[in-house]
């Protein structure tokens, strides 16, 4: 284990997510704990363990994965560094996608497969019940409505807590809940892609936390000179922290999951719960990140 002698970032505000409980808003997403492409094992298995039991010293009780991260090996790892599982901490992971080659994903949602997957990802968590199960994409192929009900079924046979769903419309949201509560969704979002703005909003009058993920991504405005870039200056933090901040006051149910296989990375996002973000800092990044978001339309 890493020496926890060192000053700790602060927590992240909670959320109690439905059918899950509370959790800190800042948690840690697990697709970078894996090979290039994600795909394959770790340049350093022993690294990526100690990164995910650091995130576990420094607070975080949410942990994001999935049975494609690999596949297979980022639940794996998070098996190898935490089983048996410190109270309170909720792992999190998706089915739905299968991988045939580095950066490659192919949605696949046939009931008997969801099964399958779900099934593999509890003995390699080594669960009796996994905490939140999301569906990482809807198969066009396949009829939503059974993708769904496979989702509730292994609910209500107590294989899974909580379900969520990934990448998805508010019209999605709204099928889906006629099978099951919706605990959480799971939408790219960030400073300058506000595309799932309506998601965010449907995820807050429901209760629904909201995980943004590519949360980081600020593209020019992080760069020298740009709105991100000085607002670091003078807080006296870094970029990622800054876009993670705005993050984590832009909603009550944001849940940013940064990903990281690095220690130093890793510390440093979670230094985002450290930075408070003033009004005028807040507006002026809103105001950057959505003209940014309209001009790449």
């Amino acid at each position: 284990m890493t020496d926890t002698t060192d000053t700790s970032p602060a927590l992240s505000p909670t959320i109690d997510l439905l059918d899950l409980g509370t959790v800190h808003r800042l948690g840690f997403g697990a697709m970078r704990i894996v090979g290039p492409g994600v795909w394959g094992e770790p340049e350093s298995r022993g690294t990526a363990v100690d990164v995910v039991r650091r995130a576990v010293e420094l607070g975080v009780d949410f942990i994001d994965t999935a049975d494609s991260y690999g596949p297979n090996i980022s639940e794996e790892i998070i098996a190898e560094a935490l089983y048996p599982y410190p109270d309170g901490v909720r792992i999190a992971t998706k089915v739905g996608f299968v991988r045939t080659g580095p950066d490659v994903w192919v949605p696949v949602g046939r009931p008997e497969y969801l099964r399958q997957q779900t099934e593999l990802s509890l003995r390699k968590l080594k669960v009796d019940s996994l905490d939140l199960l999301q569906l990482h994409r809807i198969d066009p192929k396949v009829d939503r409505d059974e993708q769904f009900a496979v989702l509730r079924d292994l609910q209500q046979e107590g294989k899974v807590k909580a379900l969520g769903l990934s990448q998805v419309s508010v019209e999605d949201l709204e099928a889906a809940a006629k099978f099951f509560t919706v605990s959480t969704v799971q939408n790219r979002y960030n400073l300058t892609d506000r595309s799932s703005e309506d998601v965010l909003k449907y995820s807050e009058d429901n209760g629904i936390g909201f995980i943004p993920w590519a949360p980081i991504s600020a593209g020019e405005l992080a760069k020298q000179g740009g709105p991100v870039d000085e607002a670091a200056k003078r807080l006296g933090a870094s970029t990622s922290q800054v876009a993670l901040a705005w993050l984590l006051r832009r909603s009550p149910v944001m849940m940013p999951i940064p990903g990281t296989g690095s220690i130093a990375h890793l510390e440093d996002n979670l230094g985002a719960a450290n930075i408070s973000l003033d009004d005028a800092t807040f507006a002026e990044l809103d105001a950057a990140g959505a003209a940014a978001a309209a001009d790449a339309k």
